[in-house]
């Protein structure tokens, strides 16, 4: 497994991130703590969950995914210095009108929360899940500098963050002298690439902020389930899916991967990831299991080198989308 530095920092993470929003959803707890444990085996240091995950399974309030790392990490299946641990805050935690948001209350409500679920005194990425038009920058990134500053939390980050907000931020961390977002999860995969290629693409450069991509997979649609013959289940997951992607660049786009795959010996899935991570802008992308096979088969992706030929050609099949 392949390691990478989170932006400018000097913090090393592998180029696979287990992505855990499955956990207490579709994942129960004992295979959660089988996925992890083989993903450790596997070389990967990095673990991303939210506050929200499972915010909707059973009618309870979230926090079930930051549980059962949780519990897996009290069990002594790993040495907690091992583990990179990243986790969210932004989304409904409750009813009441600042059990959610990035306000400072909620913010120090909130880690206290993850801490306690997580079973361990520091978070080592604090991520904003999106953002929160009602609340100040200046008044999140305080909040966040002093979590820093208690070592309760050692880096920061954001997610779902258009460019200008992003490059506001880390102007107001300038200026104020505040700890800045040194990483930003985007939407981003081949067939869903002109929101984070236009504009964050060029500021994550020049700014040395790391990026950690998820669905890299394009909801399942880059494994090549999905193909021009393919009946489509009836679901909700499988209808985002014909909406969005099931048109014929996206069919070429899955054709191309298989394409450039077979010369590599890799499947769809695989292909896709490596392309994602031959973006040198791309710190680590993010995978969901849902068990072990899956993901043993999916993380043999970050083994994929694509030649630059074979990165430009599938570039070109969906280029802008």
């Amino acid at each position: 497994m392949e390691f990478r530095r989170l932006g400018r920092t000097g913090l090393k993470v592998s180029t696979i991130c287990l992505g855990t929003m499955q956990f207490g959803w579709t994942a129960d707890e004992p295979t959660g703590h089988a996925i992890m444990n083989r993903a450790v085996e596997l070389g990967c240091n990095f673990i991303d969950t939210a506050d929200i995950y499972s915010r909707w399974a059973d009618g309870n309030d979230g926090g079930v995914s930051e549980t059962i790392i949780g519990n897996w990490l009290a069990s002594g299946a790993v040495r907690r210095q091992d583990i990179v641990l990243a986790t969210k805050v932004r989304g409904e935690m409750g009813s009441g009108p600042n059990n959610q948001g990035l306000s400072r209350q909620h913010i120090l409500d909130a880690v206290e929360a993850s801490l306690d679920r997580l079973q361990t005194d520091v978070i080592d990425l604090y991520q904003v899940h999106w953002p929160d038009e009602e609340t100040p920058l200046d008044e999140t990134l305080t909040a966040l500098n002093d979590l820093v500053r208690a070592g309760m939390v050692r880096y920061i980050g954001c997610s779902n963050y258009p460019a200008w907000l992003l490059a506001k931020s880390l102007w107001i961390s300038d200026v104020k002298n505040l700890v800045r977002f040194d990483s930003l999860q985007p939407h981003y995969n081949l067939v869903h690439r002109a929101e984070f290629e236009r504009e964050l693409q060029p500021l994550c450069l020049d700014q040395g902020i790391g990026v950690i991509p998820y669905s890299p997979l394009a909801a399942g649609f880059l494994t090549g389930k999905y193909r021009r013959e393919t009946a489509v289940p009836d679901s909700a997951r499988a209808d985002g899916v014909r909406r969005r992607y099931m048109n014929e660049w996206g069919f070429t786009a899955v054709d191309k991967l298989e394409e450039i795959g077979q010369s590599h010996n890799a499947t769809i899935a695989q292909t896709a990831i490596a392309w994602v991570l031959a973006n040198p802008t791309v710190t680590s992308a993010i995978i969901g299991a849902n068990s072990i096979a899956q993901l043993e088969d999916t993380m043999k992706g970050a083994e994929v080198k694509l030649t630059d030929e074979e990165k430009k050609a599938l570039d070109g099949v969906t280029a802008w989308q």
